[in-house]
C-alpha cells in the first residue's frame, strides 16, 4: 500500500501498519521527511508538550525539552524514519488519484509513474499550499509582500516598519519574533479577536486541559475557558485586541484553535507589538484598513494559513467538501471510496501531533482487518 506524505502523520501511519506486519511505501514530493516542518520560522517551538507530542513506537528524547524546538522535531523525525525501517521514496510527488476497475487505486505520479494499491492514505498534511487573500490593489503594493511561509527570522527586517497580517499562533509569534528582533515598527491586522492562552499554568499545559475538556458539550467548554481566561489573562482592549464574543471552543470548531502566549501579551502591552484594524485593500505604498485609516509598512507578511491542496489529487472522486477538506479521517472510509484514507486535515485542539498518533494505530487496525478479513 501506499501512503501520501512523509510528515508525522504518513511516517506514523507507516510505523503502526509495520508493527501489524503491513508493507508500506511513503511517497513524498520532497527530498526529505518532514518537509512542513523544515519550512517553518526558526524561533518555532511545539505549543504541545514533548510527551504529548511522541509518534506510536518511539519517544521524543527528553533533552529536547518540555517545547521541543522545529530543528528537534525534524531531526526526531529523521531518526523515527530510520528506526522503524521505513520506506520513503523521496522526489515522487502524487498528481491523481484514480479508482481502478478491479476497486484498486492508481496513484499517479510526476515522470509518468503509475503505482496500483488497494489502500492509500492520504497525510500531505493540513498546511499544504500557502494562501494569501486575493485583496483589492495587492499587485500595486510598492513594498514587500510574502507569506508567513517565506519568513524564517528577523534579520531582514532589522529597523523596517512591518505589518503581520493574520492572528493566529503563526501571525503572533512572527510579530513577536520582529518585535524582538529588531523591526522599527510592528503592526498586527486583526479581522477576528483570538483567544489567548498561557501555554501552561501553574505547570499544568493548556494541551492537558484541552485533552481533558474535548469531549464535553461546546457551551460548557465555552464557559470555563471564559472563566481561566478573566483570571489568567490580562484584557488587552485597551490596546486594541478585545476579547473575543465567539467561545473559545464554539472557535475552535470553526476551525480557529487559541493563540498560546509565549511573550505576545507582554510585547503587546509595551506597545512593541501594535494591533490595528483588518487589511482591506493595497494602494501603491499605502494599505487600507477596515476602519478607514491607512499605513504605508516597508513589509507585510501575510500569516493567512493554507489551504489543504487536495482538489487536483482525489477532487473528482467525491472526497472533499465544499472548503476542500476531506469528508472523513483516520480510520473511517466512504462506501464510494473504500481503501482511501486521510490523516491530518483537522485541526484538534487536543493537539495535532498526538490526534496524528491516534489516528495512524486506528488506521492501521481497519486496514488489519480489511487485509486479514
Amino acid at each position: 500500500m501506499h501512503i501520501i506524505g512523509a510528515g508525522p502523520g504518513g511516517l506514523a501511519t507507516a510505523a503502526a501498519l509495520r508493527k501489524r506486519g503491513i508493507r508500506s511505501v511513503v511517497l513524498e514530493r520532497s527530498d526529505a521527511v518532514g518537509a512542513s516542518w523544515r519550512g517553518h520560522y526558526d524561533r518555532l517551538r511545539l505549543h504541545t508538550t514533548r510527551r504529548r507530542s511522541a509518534l506510536p513506537g518511539m519517544s521524543i528524547p527528553r533533552s529536547y525539552g518540555r517545547w521541543v524546538r522545529r530543528d528537534d522535531l525534524v531531526r526526531y523525525l529523521e531518526e523515527y524514519a530510520r528506526r522503524h525501517l521505513l520506506e520513503v521514496a523521496t522526489g515522487v510527488e502524487v498528481t491523481r488519484i484514480d479508482r481502478a476497475d478491479d476497486g484498486s487505486w492508481v496513484v499517479r505520479a510526476n515522470g509518468g509513474r503509475e503505482l496500483v494499491s488497494p489502500v492509500v492514505v492520504v497525510a500531505t498534511g493540513y498546511n499544504h499550499t500557502p494562501r494569501v487573500p486575493d485583496w483589492p490593489g495587492r499587485d500595486s503594493f510598492e513594498g514587500e509582500l510574502l507569506h508567513a511561509r517565506g519568513y524564517r527570522n528577523a534579520e531582514p527586517y532589522a529597523g523596517k516598519d512591518v505589518l503581520v497580517v493574520g492572528t493566529g499562533n503563526t501571525g503572533t509569534e512572527i510579530a513577536l519574533d520582529l518585535a524582538e528582533g529588531g523591526a522599527a515598527r510592528v503592526r498586527l491586522a486583526v479581522r477576528t479577536p483570538p483567544h489567548i492562552l498561557r501555554r501552561s499554568t501553574l505547570g499544568r499545559s493548556a494541551q492537558a486541559n484541552a485533552v481533558a475538556v474535548r469531549r464535553l458539550p461546546v457551551w460548557m467548554v465555552d464557559g470555563m475557558a471564559r472563566g481561566l481566561t478573566k483570571v489568567t489573562m490580562p484584557d488587552l482592549s485597551a490596546h486594541g485586541l478585545p476579547r473575543p464574543k465567539a467561545g473559545l471552543y464554539t472557535r475552535v470548531k470553526q476551525g480557529a484553535v487559541p493563540v498560546l502566549d509565549t511573550g505576545f501579551v507582554k510585547a503587546v502591552r509595551k506597545g512593541r507589538i501594535e494591533p490595528v484594524a483588518a487589511v482591506e485593500s493595497f494602494d501603491g505604498p499605502e494599505v487600507a484598513l477596515a476602519d478607514g485609516t491607512t499605513i504605508t509598512p516597508d513589509v507585510v507578511i501575510a500569516a493567512t494559513g493554507y489551504r489543504r491542496g487536495l482538489e487536483d489529487m482525489v477532487g473528482h472522486l467525491g472526497v472533499l467538501d465544499d472548503r476542500g477538506m476531506p469528508l472523513v479521517h483516520g480510520p473511517r472510509e466512504l462506501r464510494t471510496a473504500a481503501g482511501l484514507y486521510f490523516t491530518g486535515y483537522t485541526n484538534p485542539i487536543s493537539g495535532t501531533l498526538r490526534e496524528l498518533a491516534i489516528d495512524a494505530r486506528k488506521i492501521a487496525r481497519a486496514v488489519a482487518r480489511t487485509t486479514t478479513g
